[in-house]
């Protein structure tokens, strides 16, 4: 799968950044929730409201 980051400033990899994918899906990395329990394969994360807004006016919303 090849993904572009469109959000997220910081240069290391662990930190909140949003992708999209060249199967026209979007994929989001940021700190996994733990207090919400989801099934198996799949994960919660948190990222900054910021980073979404930046994510949102990249895809031109």
């Amino acid at each position: 799968m090849d993904m572009v980051q469109i959000a997220g400033d910081c240069k290391g990899d662990d930190c909140p950044k949003v992708f999209t994918t060249d199967r026209n899906s979007i994929v989001v990395q940021g700190d996994l929730v733990t207090s919400i329990s989801s099934p198996d394969g799949e994960a919660v994360v948190e990222i900054p409201r910021a980073v979404w807004e930046e994510a949102a006016r990249a895809l031109g919303r």
